[in-house]
């Protein structure tokens, strides 16, 4: 059973006609309420540790303790004051967004992802960017590799999803909240990597270098486009490298996923990692 001390209080919620419960489900199902509220859910113990660990302010705590293992309520508000809020297992069962989250969930406020925001320790950062992802699965998996390899941030243009998608938290495996992440168009991208000075690397078929002939080891940006259409012009014209990994079967591509955790630990590799 969960840990929850005497001096704690908590809201007893039954009923998924509650208020609270109603606006759970819409902060899942609709990205328009999570842009109105700069709320979403998290899930799982895994989950709001990571994101209490990457700076996510933790709102509403919601447990059920028919569902919890031994896990202490307190170790989720050490750093903040939640409100704290007890549910039925029917109630968890309506809200939850997936079956295995240890009967605990969390309101957090989202954050700002905007360039201006994005800052570097290391003077020769490797950065990955994504030009117009939109399956909840690639971004997840982009975000896992981008953690992996503790790359310097990743950058995301034009995109076409909500970050904060139950499916991309899911996917990510909690990577949202571990990886510094900017959200802009293509030309803000650009620009903020032409100030910062980073090289841009295109993944590009077209007079494309391969990949393990170049040089990272300086400041760079690895720039993935669409598996359907790859790269729009803009990035092209502003490429300081296009670079290719050599296909030697039918095919003339990969999951991009896949491409990117190619090139990212070619990069890491390079720098000695």
């Amino acid at each position: 059973m969960a840990i929850f001390t005497m001096n704690m209080e908590a809201k007893l919620v039954s009923s998924a006609q509650n208020p609270l419960v109603k606006s759970i489900i819409l902060l899942k199902d609709k990205s328009r309420e999570r842009r109105k509220t700069g709320l979403f859910v998290g899930e799982g113990q895994r989950e709001i540790e990571l994101a209490l660990k990457g700076g996510y302010v933790l709102k509403t705590l919601l447990f059920c303790p028919e569902l919890m293992g031994p896990t202490s309520i307190e170790a989720f508000t050490k750093t903040t004051n939640p409100e704290i809020v007890q549910v039925s297992e029917s109630v968890y069962g309506k809200i939850a967004h997936r079956g295995t989250t240890e009967g605990v969930m969390a309101l957090m406020q989202s954050k700002n992802h905007a360039l201006k925001n994005i800052s570097f320790e290391s003077k020769t950062p490797l950065v990955l960017v994504a030009e117009a992802p939109e399956k909840p699965g690639n971004i997840g998996a982009l975000l896992r590799t981008a953690d992996a390899a503790a790359v310097d941030a990743v950058l995301i243009a034009n995109p076409k999803s909500d970050l904060y998608s139950p499916n991309i938290i899911r996917s990510s495996v909690g990577c949202l909240f571990t990886n510094q992440i900017g959200v802009g168009t293509t030309d803000e991208i650009i620009d903020f990597l032409q100030t910062n000075q980073i090289k841009i690397y295109c993944a590009a078929l077209t007079a494309s270098k391969n990949y393990v002939e170049c040089d990272f080891k300086a400041a760079s940006a690895l720039v993935m486009g669409t598996e359907a259409t790859g790269l729009t012009e803009k990035w092209l014209q502003n490429s300081g490298q296009n670079i290719i990994i050599p296909m030697q079967g039918e095919i003339d591509s990969m999951n991009v996923s896949v491409s990117a955790a190619i090139l990212i630990f070619e990069a890491k590799r390079q720098r000695g990692f």
